[in-house]
């Protein structure tokens, strides 16, 4: 639990009111928990031991009430949900009490009281399969090292510096308990450091092979560094022993979300939805899926069903902004602007509404009300970002000093010599989605989706504690011989062998790989590269009103927004220089005024006959997972070209930064 106080007695006096709760004294416990919390109302310790002792004393509306003021505070404290347990169990209430232990160990399973609680509960209701897997969790608990314990508790309390020494001190001293390893690992993950974490949770399974919450979290890791094949594997196995568990399905289901089997997930969620109609989440999770198979309607009704269960949820509302063609009632917006103004939403859920108020208002042309709602949530957006501009300045320019033609002629012939892939890149919301549709409209090139293969290679490049300011890479190519080379690209082929189908070509349209030219060329020298571009206005405007769903954090300010844009620029003009004729550029305003001559262009670089089917590419049906899916399935239109001059008493600061850069989109 997090604990906001600056105040040196506090530690002080939350250990006299534990003292006085294990003496049994609980009236005075609590009227010096009271006083705390008078004096500090953001400390969450002091309103944990106000519900504790309420509930000794037998007064448990008021503990429930406790609790739920607690957890507006602290949403994410274990000890909250195990206590609200422990209120659920006095009431006679079981399946309550079981919810709240389960979310208990959900956010730190080393509470020993919970999983007690959890298996008595279970056999009472006549659960024996998860009344066996809660007695396992105790066991393994009760031989938990001291370190261990202490590490979970500050770990839970939200010290990763202090519970990390103590595991590594553990370690270093020759421990070797599943849960340190597991507990290191989720430090790790929480810092990113997703490989790491990786490996610690291994080793977690390695000393405890049916250690659910080492293999649950093994799994999340693996889903975080977008590893959707081998992920949607381990989880596989676990649900072969638990085929229903609800804990296990999400993750199943988004590892196929993962890996585009988007029919897998629904069926998943279709399951978990009839177990728990209430879920909002379930109904968005639900709703992307049949987005991406173009079933708007179904979409539709998910996050409007979504939205009806819990009307704060942010996201319900802008996922159907982000379906683009969704038009929102008066009783949505008046909705809307209330929950944006209520000073109990979470900030996730205020960004949400202001980018889905913001639609609402461009699509009624009231284009000062959308501003300012687009403008807040950028605000909220960047306000919670850890961008740093110039980290993506540093790779450009030693990408730059690094990857010259001589560089390149030196390395001529090195990589794998397939010719599978073609490689969509720019800038989000450049019209690389039209342009990826279009040559999925051919017979003989399979549309996939964007592909996380070349940043997590580039990820091991960097290696697990690369200084984001001096990486690794590029400067580590130069290191690299034909056979590493030659290896990486064999290791791209199997990695994207999941997202494709039997056609002799495949799309990867990651943008952000044009940071990743060169290594591509090295890796992959028969591989097609187009580089879809818009004009910088447009292209920014477009991102500054798009809400991603990860990433893209570079998106939320004018001024990062135009600084990645003049990146972006300076590192094409530096690939077309050292590599001539590797890539195909296509302006996406050239496309929209004559698509065939553009589309031929396309087809004739990917060394594909002409079909008159890219034509009609709306046509297609196929899976599209970006933001501009619905776009696609319609034809080109040009409203879109100048959007973004309806907001231009605003975009002054923008035009600037661009104006400063000497951007021009066409060079």
């Amino acid at each position: 639990m997090v604990v906001s106080s600056t105040r040196a007695s506090s530690p002080i006096q939350l250990e006299g009111i534990r003292e006085l709760s294990r003496l049994g004294r609980h009236r005075e416990a609590l009227a010096n928990a009271e006083r705390l919390a008078l004096q500090e109302p953001q400390n969450g310790s002091a309103l944990y031991l106000i519900a504790a002792n309420q509930r000794c004393l037998h007064q448990i509306d008021e503990a429930l009430t406790t609790l739920a003021r607690l957890e507006q505070q602290h949403p994410k404290s274990s000890l909250l949900f195990q206590e609200r347990g422990c209120c659920y169990m006095t009431l006679g209430d079981g399946p309550r009490a079981i919810t709240a232990f389960v979310q208990a160990v959900t956010l730190n399973p080393a509470l020993t009281q919970s999983w007690t609680m959890l298996e008595h509960l279970y056999r009472a209701s006549g659960q024996a399969k998860n009344a066996v897997v809660a007695r396992e969790q105790v066991a393994m608990l009760q031989q938990l090292p001291l370190e261990v314990v202490d590490a979970g508790r500050l770990f839970s309390d939200g010290d990763l510096r202090a519970s990390a020494n103590i595991l590594n001190e553990y370690l270093k001293c020759g421990g070797n308990h599943a849960e340190a390893f597991r507990l290191l690992g989720r430090i790790k993950q929480q810092r990113r450091e997703f490989d790491e974490a990786e490996r610690l949770f291994e080793a977690a399974l390695h000393l405890a092979p049916n250690y659910r919450a080492a293999g649950l979290d093994y799994v999340r890791a693996l889903l975080d560094s977008q590893k959707y094949l081998q992920a949607c594997e381990v989880v596989g196995r676990f649900l072969e022993v638990e085929t229903d568990n609800v804990d296990l399905l999400p993750l199943y289901a988004a590892a196929c979300v993962g890996l585009g089997r988007h029919q897998a997930a629904i069926e998943v969620y279709r399951r978990l939805i009839a177990g728990s109609p209430c879920s909002a989440e379930l109904h968005v999770a639900l709703g992307h899926s049949l987005k991406s198979v173009g079933q708007q309607r179904e979409a539709i009704s998910c996050y409007q069903t979504s939205a009806t269960i819990e009307p704060t949820f942010g996201d319900a509302y802008w996922s159907l902004a982000n379906l683009k063609t969704y038009r929102f009632s008066e009783e949505e917006i008046s909705n809307m602007r209330a929950e944006v103004a209520s000073p109990t939403a979470r900030q996730v859920d205020r960004y949400h509404l202001c980018f889905a108020l913001g639609k609402a208002y461009e699509d009624r042309k009231q284009y000062a009300d959308s501003w300012q709602f687009y403008e807040r949530g950028n605000e909220l957006k960047s306000a919670e970002s850890r961008y740093r501009p110039e980290i993506v300045e540093i790779n450009t320019r030693r990408q730059i000093e690094v990857c010259t033609a001589e560089f390149f002629a030196a390395r001529g012939g090195f990589g794998a010599p397939d010719s599978d892939p073609i490689f969509v890149v720019g800038l989000p919301r450049s019209g690389s989605t039209l342009v990826e549709q279009i040559l999925a409209s051919h017979s003989q090139i399979h549309g996939t989706q964007e592909l996380p293969v070349v940043p997590r290679i580039v990820r091991e490049l960097n290696g697990p504690e690369s200084d984001p300011y001096n990486p690794l890479y590029p400067e580590v190519l130069a290191d690299l011989g034909p056979d590493e080379f030659r290896a990486l690209g064999t290791r791209y082929i199997k990695d994207t062998r999941a997202y494709r189908g039997d056609k002799p070509f495949f799309i990867d349209k990651m943008p952000n790989n044009f940071r990743h030219v060169g290594l591509i060329h090295l890796i992959l020298p028969n591989a097609k590269i187009i580089d879809v571009r818009r004009e910088p206005m447009a292209c920014c405007f477009s991102n500054l009103k798009q809400l991603f769903a990860s990433g893209q954090e570079f998106s939320y300010r004018m001024e990062d927004i135009a600084r990645y844009y003049r990146t972006y620029i300076e590192l094409m003009q530096h690939w077309d220089a050292v590599l001539p004729g590797r890539i195909l550029r296509i302006c996406y305003e050239d496309v929209v005024e004559n698509l065939e001559r553009n589309v031929r262009r396309i087809l004739e670089f990917c060394d594909v006959k002409f079909e008159p089917g890219c034509l009609e590419f709306y046509k297609l049906s196929r899976i599209v997972a970006t933001a501009s899916s619905e776009q696609v399935r319609q034809p080109v239109f040009r409203k879109g070209l100048l959007q973004w001059r309806n907001y231009e008493p605003w975009l002054g600061p923008l035009k600037c930064h661009l104006e400063g850069g000497q951007v021009h989109h066409r060079e």
